[in-house]
C-alpha cells in the first residue's frame, strides 16, 4: 500500500485480509484410506484399482475372423455418387459426369480394425461449500469406505461420463480458512478504508490548470467501487456463514479408448476420407477382456489386433479398470473407377456406405477471372 494512502482513512482490524482459496497444507484431517490428502492447491491423487478388480487374460487364446465378400459398384450408383459430389462444388459443370463413359470400376479391398477399451478411472479431492447448519455425514456414522467401495451407478457402456460423489463420513465443519471465521474480508482494492486517491488528479483534488477536480469534486479520494465503500467484502468461501463443511469429493470418469486402423495401400486415396464415412461391421468380438485376432486374410489386421490389445492391457490396467472390451473388423467399401471424357481419361474414387466421391481431377472445372 501505498504511503499516500494514510489520509483514506482507517480500516477494521478485526477484518482480516483474504486468505487462500484453499485450506493450507495440515488444514484438513486425515479420512481412513485417503491418506496423503493434506489440503493446498493440486491435490487430486490418483486411486489404481485393487488386482482383483481387473480381469486377467487367459494364455494363448485367439480369436478366429469369418471370411468377407469384397462389395462392388454398379454403374449406375457410381454415376450419381460422382453427380451428387459435383452438385455440392459450385466450380464443377455436371455435364461431364451425365456423359461420362466408364472403362472400368475396380473393387479394393478395404479394413477398418477397431479396438475399444471401456474404463473405470477414481480420483478424490477435498472440497468445501458454506456450512449453514446441513447434516454432516462425519466419521460418527461409521468408517468411509476405500475409493473403490464407494457405490456408482454404472453408465451405459463406451459412454465418456464423469461422476462426481461425494464420499460417505468424509465430512466435518471447520471455521472458513480464507476469513479466519469472520464471515467477511478486508477489500484487497481499497485495503479496507472504503475509498480510493483519486487516478486524476492523484489525490491532489486539483486539475492541471489547478481547478477542482472534476472527477472527485476536489475531494482527492473516491469511494471503492469493489467494497461500495464499506472496506470489506462477504467471504466468497463461506459466503458470511463463518464456517465451512469440508468433504472429500469422489470423481468416477468412465472413458471408452478407441483406436482405429486401416492399412495404407492406396497411395493416390488419402485415408483422412475414411474417418468420416462407416463401413459393414462384418466382424464383432465383444468381452470383458478380447483376445487377438487369427487366421484372418489379412495379416496385418492379426498383428494390429495382437498389438493394441497388448498396449491397452498394459497402459490401463495399472491405473484403471477395464469394464468391457470391443474388436470389430469393418469392410469399408471403396471402388476406382476409370473413366473417359471428351477423349481424355480420369479416375475418381467412390468409398464408404454412403457413397462418398473422392476425384484427383475433373474434367470440366469454371474459372472465374
Amino acid at each position: 500500500m501505498d504511503e499516500r494512502d494514510e489520509d483514506l482513512g482507517t480500516f477494521d482490524p478485526n477484518i482480516p485480509e483474504e486468505g487462500p482459496s484453499a485450506p493450507p497444507p495440515g488444514w484438513l484431517d486425515d479420512v481412513h484410506g485417503y491418506q496423503g490428502h493434506k489440503g493446498g492447491e493440486g491435490e487430486n491423487p490418483l486411486y489404481p484399482p485393487p488386482p482383483a478388480y481387473n480381469p486377467q487374460p487367459e494364455l494363448d487364446r485367439n480369436t478366429s475372423v469369418p471370411n468377407v465378400r469384397v462389395p462392388t459398384v454398379s454403374e449406375d450408383v457410381a454415376r450419381e455418387a460422382l453427380l451428387k459430389f459435383v452438385e455440392s462444388k459450385w466450380r464443377y459443370s455436371s455435364k461431364p459426369a451425365r456423359n461420362l463413359t466408364f472403362k472400368d470400376l475396380k473393387p479394393i479391398t478395404v479394413y477398418r480394425y477397431r479396438l475399444e477399451t471401456f474404463t473405470e478411472t477414481r480420483t478424490s479431492a477435498w472440497e468445501h461449500e458454506p456450512y449453514h447448519g446441513q447434516l454432516v455425514d462425519g466419521p460418527q456414522y461409521g468408517m468411509s469406505p476405500p475409493p473403490w467401495e464407494v457405490q456408482v451407478s454404472l453408465p451405459q457402456r463406451y459412454a465418456n461420463i464423469v461422476q462426481k460423489v461425494r464420499v460417505p463420513h468424509s465430512s466435518f465443519v471447520k471455521m472458513c480458512h480464507k476469513c479466519n471465521g469472520c464471515g467477511r474480508t478486508r477489500c484487497i482494492h481499497c485495503h479496507g478504508r472504503g475509498q480510493k486517491r483519486c487516478t486524476l488528479c492523484h489525490g491532489s483534488g486539483r486539475s492541471r490548470n489547478k481547478n477542482r477536480c472534476s472527477s472527485c469534486h476536489g475531494r482527492g479520494r473516491k469511494r471503492c467501487i469493489s467494497c461500495h465503500g464499506d472496506g470489506y467484502r462477504t467471504c466468497s468461501a463461506c459466503n458470511g456463514n463463518q464456517n465451512l463443511l469440508h468433504f472429500i469429493q469422489l470423481t468416477v470418469t468412465w472413458k471408452n479408448n478407441v483406436v482405429d486402423f486401416i492399412p495404407d495401400r492406396q497411395p493416390d486415396f488419402p485415408d483422412k476420407k475414411f474417418e468420416k464415412v462407416t463401413g459393414d461391421p462384418f466382424f464383432i468380438d465383444e468381452n470383458v477382456l478380447v483376445y487377438p485376432i487369427q487366421g484372418f486374410p489379412d495379416q496385418e489386421i492379426c498383428d494390429v489386433s495382437q498389438r493394441t490389445i497388448h498396449e491397452h492391457l498394459s497402459r490401463f490396467t495399472s491405473t484403471s479398470r477395464i469394464l468391457q472390451q470391443r474388436q470389430t473388423i469393418e469392410m469399408v467399401p471403396l471402388t476406382l473407377a476409370h473413366y473417359s471424357y471428351n477423349g481424355k481419361d480420369y479416375v475418381y474414387y467412390v468409398y464408404g456406405m454412403e457413397n462418398r466421391v473422392y476425384t484427383p481431377s475433373y474434367p470440366s472445372a469454371c474459372s472465374i477471372l
